[in-house]
């Protein structure tokens, strides 16, 4: 696929500049916590292309993770990560996050947030995969928006801090092989050039890759698009995972059903009002998101039914309103009380586990470049994330990277210079429908490159994603549908080479052509650089064979 350097011409000669000492692209919570983590003495600028609070952390509704139960052990909630994983998690980093977890939790709490409580104690929720209760949550199903509204509030606050929100990041500059800041279009439509010591890429996830996500719109695959341009290393694209329970009502936007429902104890019944999770796995509704997802799709299949269900009747019903206010809110709207009808749900695309490569501090591979939260592949996650570890690889990761980026800023000299780099006008005048294109882009990731993938489904993606870059990717836009047109088809083009070259099936990636996990050739990372074989995926390294820990 011919994928140029910068998606828009500009020549820095003749440019308006902004400078600034640490620039941060994104703000949901990797993003913000990455500025709280920086020197006060420093300049911070966080450009968002949408409001500050349109974003994946916003629309979070299980809440955080962590080791807060007496009963509990760190060790415990390691090794149901690590299982969750799929035996490709890096397990000193599963270490780190999971012990700084009760730290990063009560940050939180002393920065505003309002989790649930009862007699002054944190109420902990169980969800999918987590062998004890340590979810912890706020407004029942609203944890997300609760930590975003204490967030924003306090990064607002903040007096080295500035905001720069509706303004689309473009693409990362480069010059002599480091990142010196970002090609930056604002409100006005005007390109900017900021430069920056230090760059922090924060910018979410992928979920509008496919047609049924629980992602906000502005979800475009943006970050991992922009570093593969500027010859950042990915990782492991192939691993999106996706949610087992998207609330499905035929001609509406599709809403997240939290996994919360299950821990709860609701069932999953098909067309027939069978419950089929016992039969497909030991752990029944409690089975990890892949496995959940996974037979799903084959219980619609054998019912020939677009959907199944989530029954709620058994429960009490006062208990079920009280701890899912949002989500009876957004079921009532068509006519569904959730305490007494069953709720229609298939999965969608959820989160990506795949992104840009980053060490424990957070860098990437290209130096003076950072990146935290969903975009990146940082090794906590494996092949398949465990239900409410994202934020938490948030929080833990953002302070992280804005603390690394922060000493290396202050260790760096206060000289700052705009630097010579231009992209010319391309030649191209082709005209097509940027929705049609998108449309037809999403139906054909979420048919053939969805929770089952095959050889021939694969080729065929890849075939029409090459088609449609033929003519989308030489053109140079001059507004947003079409730049994001553009990340959707870089990303997607990569999530599908990645996923033909990994011939096995492992966590969130199932191949019924090779239905089977094979250890011993593909117990390693694929890795993606736009200077390695024209992009295409290649082997890392065999890891070891993983070792859980025991107790």
């Amino acid at each position: 696929m011919m994928t140029p350097r910068y998606l828009i011409p500009f020549d820095t000669r003749h440019a308006v500049h902004r400078f600034t000492d640490i620039l941060i692209i994104g703000g949901g919570l990797a993003g913000q916590r990455a500025a709280n983590a920086v020197a006060p003495h420093l300049r911070v600028l966080i450009v968002t292309k949408g409001q500050l609070r349109e974003s994946n952390s916003h629309y979070a509704q299980g809440g955080i993770a962590g080791v807060l139960d007496p009963d509990d052990r760190f060790e415990n909630h390691i090794r149901d990560t690590l299982v969750a994983g799929a035996n490709l998690c890096d397990e000193e980093v599963v270490n780190m996050v999971i012990r700084e977890a009760p730290r990063r939790i009560e940050e939180l709490v002393r920065w505003g947030t309002q989790f649930d409580s009862e007699d002054g104690e944190l109420e902990l929720g169980r969800e999918g995969g987590h062998s004890h209760e340590r979810i912890v949550h706020a407004q029942g199903d609203a944890t997300g928006a609760e930590i975003m509204r204490a967030m924003i509030q306090r990064t607002r606050a903040l007096k080295n801090v500035r905001i720069l929100e509706n303004a689309f990041t473009v693409d990362l500059l480069t010059h002599e092989g480091r990142c010196r800041g970002a090609v930056v279009v604002e409100e006005n439509g005007v390109p900017v050039m900021v430069w920056a010591k230090e760059i922090l890429l924060c910018t979410g996830g992928a979920g509008q890759v496919f047609r049924e996500s629980t992602n906000p719109a502005v979800a475009t695959a943006d970050g991992t698009s922009l570093a593969y341009r500027a010859g950042v290393e990915l990782r492991d694209m192939e691993f999106m995972q996706f949610h087992p329970t998207v609330l499905y009502i035929a001609g509406s936007s599709r809403s997240l059903i939290t996994e919360a429902l299950r821990g709860e104890g609701a069932h999953l019944v098909d067309s027939t009002g069978h419950r089929f999770m016992p039969e497909c796995d030991p752990r029944a509704e409690l089975a990890p998101r892949d496995v959940v997802s996974q037979c799903i799709i084959r219980q619609m299949q054998k019912t020939a039914h677009p959907c199944v269900y989530l029954d709620l009747s058994h429960l009490d019903g006062q208990r079920v309103l009280s701890r899912f206010p949002g989500i009876a809110a957004v079921c009532a709207k068509f006519g569904l009380d959730i305490t007494s009808d069953r709720i229609p749900v298939r999965p969608g695309a959820h989160y990506m586990l795949g992104g840009v490569t980053v060490d424990r501090q957070g860098r990437t591979s290209l130096p003076g470049l950072w990146a935290a939260g969903e975009v990146t592949s940082s090794g906590l996650h494996g092949a398949n994330r465990l239900a409410s570890n994202s934020l938490l690889e948030g929080l833990v990761y953002g302070a992280a990277a804005g603390e690394g980026a922060s000493r290396s800023a202050s260790e760096g000299g206060s000289e700052m210079r705009a630097l010579p780099i231009r992209q010319s006008v391309s030649s191209s005048t082709e005209s097509f429908d940027i929705d049609d294109v998108r449309i037809s882009l999403k139906s054909l990731m979420t048919r053939l490159v969805g929770v089952e993938r095959d050889a021939a489904g694969l080729q065929k993606a890849a075939d029409t994603i090459h088609s449609y870059a033929a003519y989308v990717m030489g053109h140079q836009f001059q507004g947003l549908p079409g730049w994001e047109l553009q990340n959707l088809l870089t990303t997607a083009a990569i999530m599908v080479a990645s996923a033909r070259v990994r011939c096995e099936s492992r966590g969130v990636h199932f191949r019924s052509d090779y239905p089977a996990p094979d250890d011993e050739a593909w117990r390693r990372h694929l890795i993606v650089k736009i200077d390695d074989d024209a992009g295409y995926p290649r082997r890392g390294e065999l890891l070891e064979p993983a070792q859980l820990p025991t107790g």
